[in-house]
């Protein structure tokens, strides 16, 4: 006892220490035991990750019913589509029977064709030729077609009176191209540019996209009412791609040969300008300047003078007068290429 009271202090810090010790020891253990504890729910979890993805889908378990939520979500889906149903119609095909034959399609081609030949003379809207078949010049020089074959022509001529009539009722400047996809074996011997490489793709058996490619040349007037056209249309037509640039300059006109003799400049003098009107006291006081009354003489006014006389050759006009302010901005015409799809929804299934 006497050395504890002699050392005292040595006594109390070493059992602090001690304490100390052990409280440490007690957290660096109780920390040592969790983290095994989150290092095997780690493990386990990863190896749960590992068969999930190596499982194919599962039905469910329990109160997880995963085919009864995926059909839930296709109904969804569906109630959806028959909301918007409105903004996707259905373009009517040429010729719209329940069975083509290749004399309908042949007829309805040609009958198609002239019309939206007069459509766009009408709408003065330049063609390519005056031959132009819409992408069907493969189709209008054959005596006879595919059979299987005329029911999507007759679809995808019904699409290009649809886009065509979008382009003249937006009077563009010319009509340079229009391409589709191949539909028919017979389209696999015509001209590349009548088609696009694309096709017709399915969304989960609920829409078609058919592709569709159209160049022409506007200002940006008419670029903005073909775009309105196509959103306000009520077909599902969807503009995926846009390319616009200058459209590449016209050739001039031929103008008649001029005259070999040098013609002769006619001068022309300009009209004399009105004098001003003086006013009773400024003409009594020239008059008294005049005749010297009523005090000094003074100089007369001198006379106006006359404006130059213009030089004008023959077959040419005098320089019109500046009026107003100069055109700041001149717009150049476009050459622009849109890439298209047509939306059409399946049909709705038949109730049972």
């Amino acid at each position: 006892m006497a050395w504890i009271k002699r050392n005292l202090f040595f006594v109390i810090g070493t059992v602090v220490a001690l304490s100390l010790m052990g409280a440490a020891g007690w957290y660096l253990y109780s920390k040592w035991q969790l983290n095994n504890e989150i290092w095997a729910k780690l493990n386990e979890d990863y190896s749960k990750l590992k068969q999930l993805n190596a499982e194919k889908p599962h039905p469910g378990s329990g109160n997880v019913d995963n085919i009864k939520i995926a059909k839930e979500q296709t109904k969804e889906l569906r109630e959806f589509i028959e909301k918007t149903r409105a903004h996707f119609q259905r373009i009517t095909p040429i010729p719209d029977l329940p069975k083509i034959t290749d004399q309908d399609f042949s007829s309805a081609l040609s009958r198609s064709i002239d019309q939206l030949a007069h459509a766009a003379t009408n709408a003065s809207v330049m063609l390519p030729s005056d031959n132009y078949a819409f992408s069907f010049s493969a189709q209008r020089s054959l005596l006879q077609r595919d059979q299987k074959s005329l029911g999507p022509l007759a679809v995808q001529l019904g699409e290009v009176k649809a886009i065509c009539e979008i382009l003249f009722s937006a009077k563009v400047n010319s009509l340079d191209n229009l391409r589709r996809e191949r539909v028919s074996p017979n389209d696999l011997g015509g001209s590349s540019l009548d088609y696009i490489p694309e096709k017709t793709i399915t969304n989960a058996e609920m829409a078609l996209l058919t592709p569709y490619e159209v160049t022409f040349k506007s200002f940006s007037a008419e670029l903005a009412s073909v775009l309105a056209g196509f959103a306000s249309s009520p077909y599902g037509i969807i503009v995926r791609t846009i390319n616009v640039e200058l459209a590449p300059a016209e050739a001039a006109p031929e103008t008649a040969p001029q005259p070999s003799y040098q013609p002769q400049p006619v001068y022309i003098s300009p009209a004399p300008t009105q004098q001003p009107q003086r006013r009773e006291g400024d003409q009594n006081a020239a008059f008294r300047a005049r005749y010297g009354l009523g005090g000094a003489r003074s100089a007369p006014p001198p006379p106006p003078t006359a404006p130059p006389v213009q030089y004008i050759m023959p077959g040419t006009t005098a320089p019109a007068a500046s009026r107003g302010m100069a055109m700041a901005l001149d717009e150049q015409k476009l050459r622009v290429t849109i890439a298209l799809s047509i939306v059409k929804l399946v049909p709705k299934p038949a109730p049972k």
